[in-house]
């Protein structure tokens, strides 16, 4: 009856049907089936990719990162080993991407390998917490980086960094809900230059290096902490800055020829993160002594007023566009996982519609943003990144060992990438270590909190969605009537 109604608009728009085909005909314009179109090429793909994986954690966690290796050295190599353990864990996803080319990432992937029940206790923990933390957290570093040259001396009121942070999260949703071509230009220009800022650090870190400013770099191993949960910390928070090398998937129905793109993306944009990041912190270290580093409240600009004097400005400019590109990107994807459950039948259905006008999933995207300003209330970015991260990691194992189940209980799929099986198996394992690990060491509430949290959703799944019980359909249909209206959004049309 909703569809209906609003199918018969999207007619009138140009009078009668006939005359409408009149119109396309002139005016050499067929109208286009109202899906999610396939915008995203190659370029923008690897975009996507480099600039949600480099935001705010180069910036913020090379201190974390330190503080919990203990030295140096093992402070480098974790570096590099996260960049390692992430080109793996994204071919493995690349494997998945082009065998099920649908949207949503580990929801495709989780769904068809252990099936319904998985798929949404994925996707109502990354709906609902994961995905609008890692929104708020990401809005809440750019907030810092903006408003700490109107504070000199002190830090940003927190009022003001909350404000700043919600003004971002509203500016990022209405961009996407836009187009999805102008989100793939922000994506893309503030990708362009956070990679220069980069250039510019690296750059002067092999000036440092070739005037023998070596000092912090020689004896890079005393003090190595021997803590095994501690390493496992150094873990979360290096792989906090990684994070975002699967965000592709997410996208897989708008990407234009997946089966080429989605693997060249991954193979070209990750081992560039990797390298850009170990450069990074060695650039670090050749102007900031350990103790130094992890005093210092924003690392890159501490480096930016010791080596670009005249031009210090520049580091905590670019670091705003940084964390604004990588909250953009954050913002685009998690768009589509919710898109993706409300299509499944996993979230309420509206979340599954498209803009009539625009082709974007603009409730979807709306639902996100919404949720990400109540995130920004209780902020304490640490907390939220040791949470983000055991939940996270746990799905990203799941996901490994869905690529593992598939290759004997789905034989019969096309596979166009082929890892190594034991490669999934190592990823299983690392996700193993990064969730356990911590919680041995260190058994705080949070975790027990987080799980709870996670087996929660089977309250709405048993009614909801294994039961779909009548009077929540009833009580529904009205709300999505109206919805519907207000926003000017359809379900999508089944092109197969």
């Amino acid at each position: 009856m909703d569809e209906g109604s609003i199918r018969k608009r999207k007619e009138s728009q140009n009078g009668s049907t006939g005359h409408s085909m009149d119109c396309q005909t002139k005016d050499k314009q067929p109208e286009k089936a109202t899906v999610l179109q396939k915008d995203v090429g190659l370029f923008s793909g690897i975009c996507l990719i480099v600039g949600t994986m480099i935001g705010s954690g180069i910036f913020i966690s090379p201190k974390a990162v330190l503080l919990y290796s203990g030295a140096v050295g093992p402070c480098l190599l974790i570096w590099a080993a996260c960049g390692v353990l992430s080109t793996l864990g994204a071919l493995c996803y690349a494997e998945l991407g082009t065998m099920i080319t649908k949207s949503g990432g580990e929801h495709a992937y989780l769904m068809e390998a252990f099936g319904s029940l998985v798929a949404y206790l994925y996707s109502w923990t990354t709906v609902m917490v994961l995905k609008p933390s890692s929104f708020a957290i990401i809005t809440l570093s750019f907030a810092e980086y903006a408003s700490a040259p109107f504070y000199p001396g002190c830090t940003p009121p927190l009022v003001v960094t909350k404000c700043l942070s919600a003004a971002a999260i509203f500016l990022i949703v209405t961009v996407n809900c836009l187009s999805v071509k102008l989100a793939n230009y922000v994506q893309n220009f503030f990708t362009a230059a956070k990679l220069l800022i980069i250039l510019v650090i690296v750059g002067a870190g092999i000036v440092m290096l070739a005037q023998g400013k070596t000092e912090t770099l020689s004896n890079a191993f005393d003090g190595t902490s021997s803590s095994v949960g501690a390493i496992g910390l150094a873990f979360y928070n290096g792989f906090w800055a990684y994070d975002g090398w699967n965000q592709l998937n997410f996208i897989t129905e708008e990407l234009k020829d997946p089966f080429r793109n989605l693997p060249l993306a991954i193979l070209i944009g990750i081992p560039l993160v990797s390298v850009c990041y170990v450069l990074v912190n060695v650039a670090y270290f050749t102007v900031m002594t350990t103790s130094e580093l992890l005093l210092s409240p924003a690392v890159a600009v501490t480096f930016g007023d010791r080596v670009l004097y005249p031009l210090s400005w520049m580091v905590p400019l670019f670091v705003v566009f940084s964390t604004f590109g990588s909250a953009n990107g954050s913002c685009f994807t998690a768009g589509r996982l919710a898109y993706v459950a409300g299509r499944e039948g996993h979230m309420v259905k509206i979340l599954s519609y498209i803009s009539l006008k625009r082709y974007t999933p603009s409730p979807a995207l709306l639902f996100n943003g919404v949720l990400s300003v109540f995130y920004i209330v209780p902020a304490d970015i640490n907390t939220l990144i040791n949470y983000f991260s055991f939940a996270q990691w746990a799905f990203y194992g799941l996901t490994a060992l869905a690529l593992i189940v598939m290759r004997f209980t789905r034989k019969d799929l096309h596979r166009p990438v082929k890892v190594p099986i034991a490669i999934a198996g190592l990823m299983v394992l690392v996700s193993c270590y990064l969730v356990l690990a911590p919680i041995i060491d260190k058994p705080d509430l949070e975790y027990l909190y987080c799980t709870i949290f996670i087996f929660s959703g089977l309250l709405f799944y048993y009614p909801f969605v294994y039961r779909k019980v009548n009077w929540a359909r009833k009580l529904m249909r009205p709300i999505t009537m109206h919805l519907q209206l207000l926003m000017e959004v359809v379900p999508p049309e089944k092109t197969e």
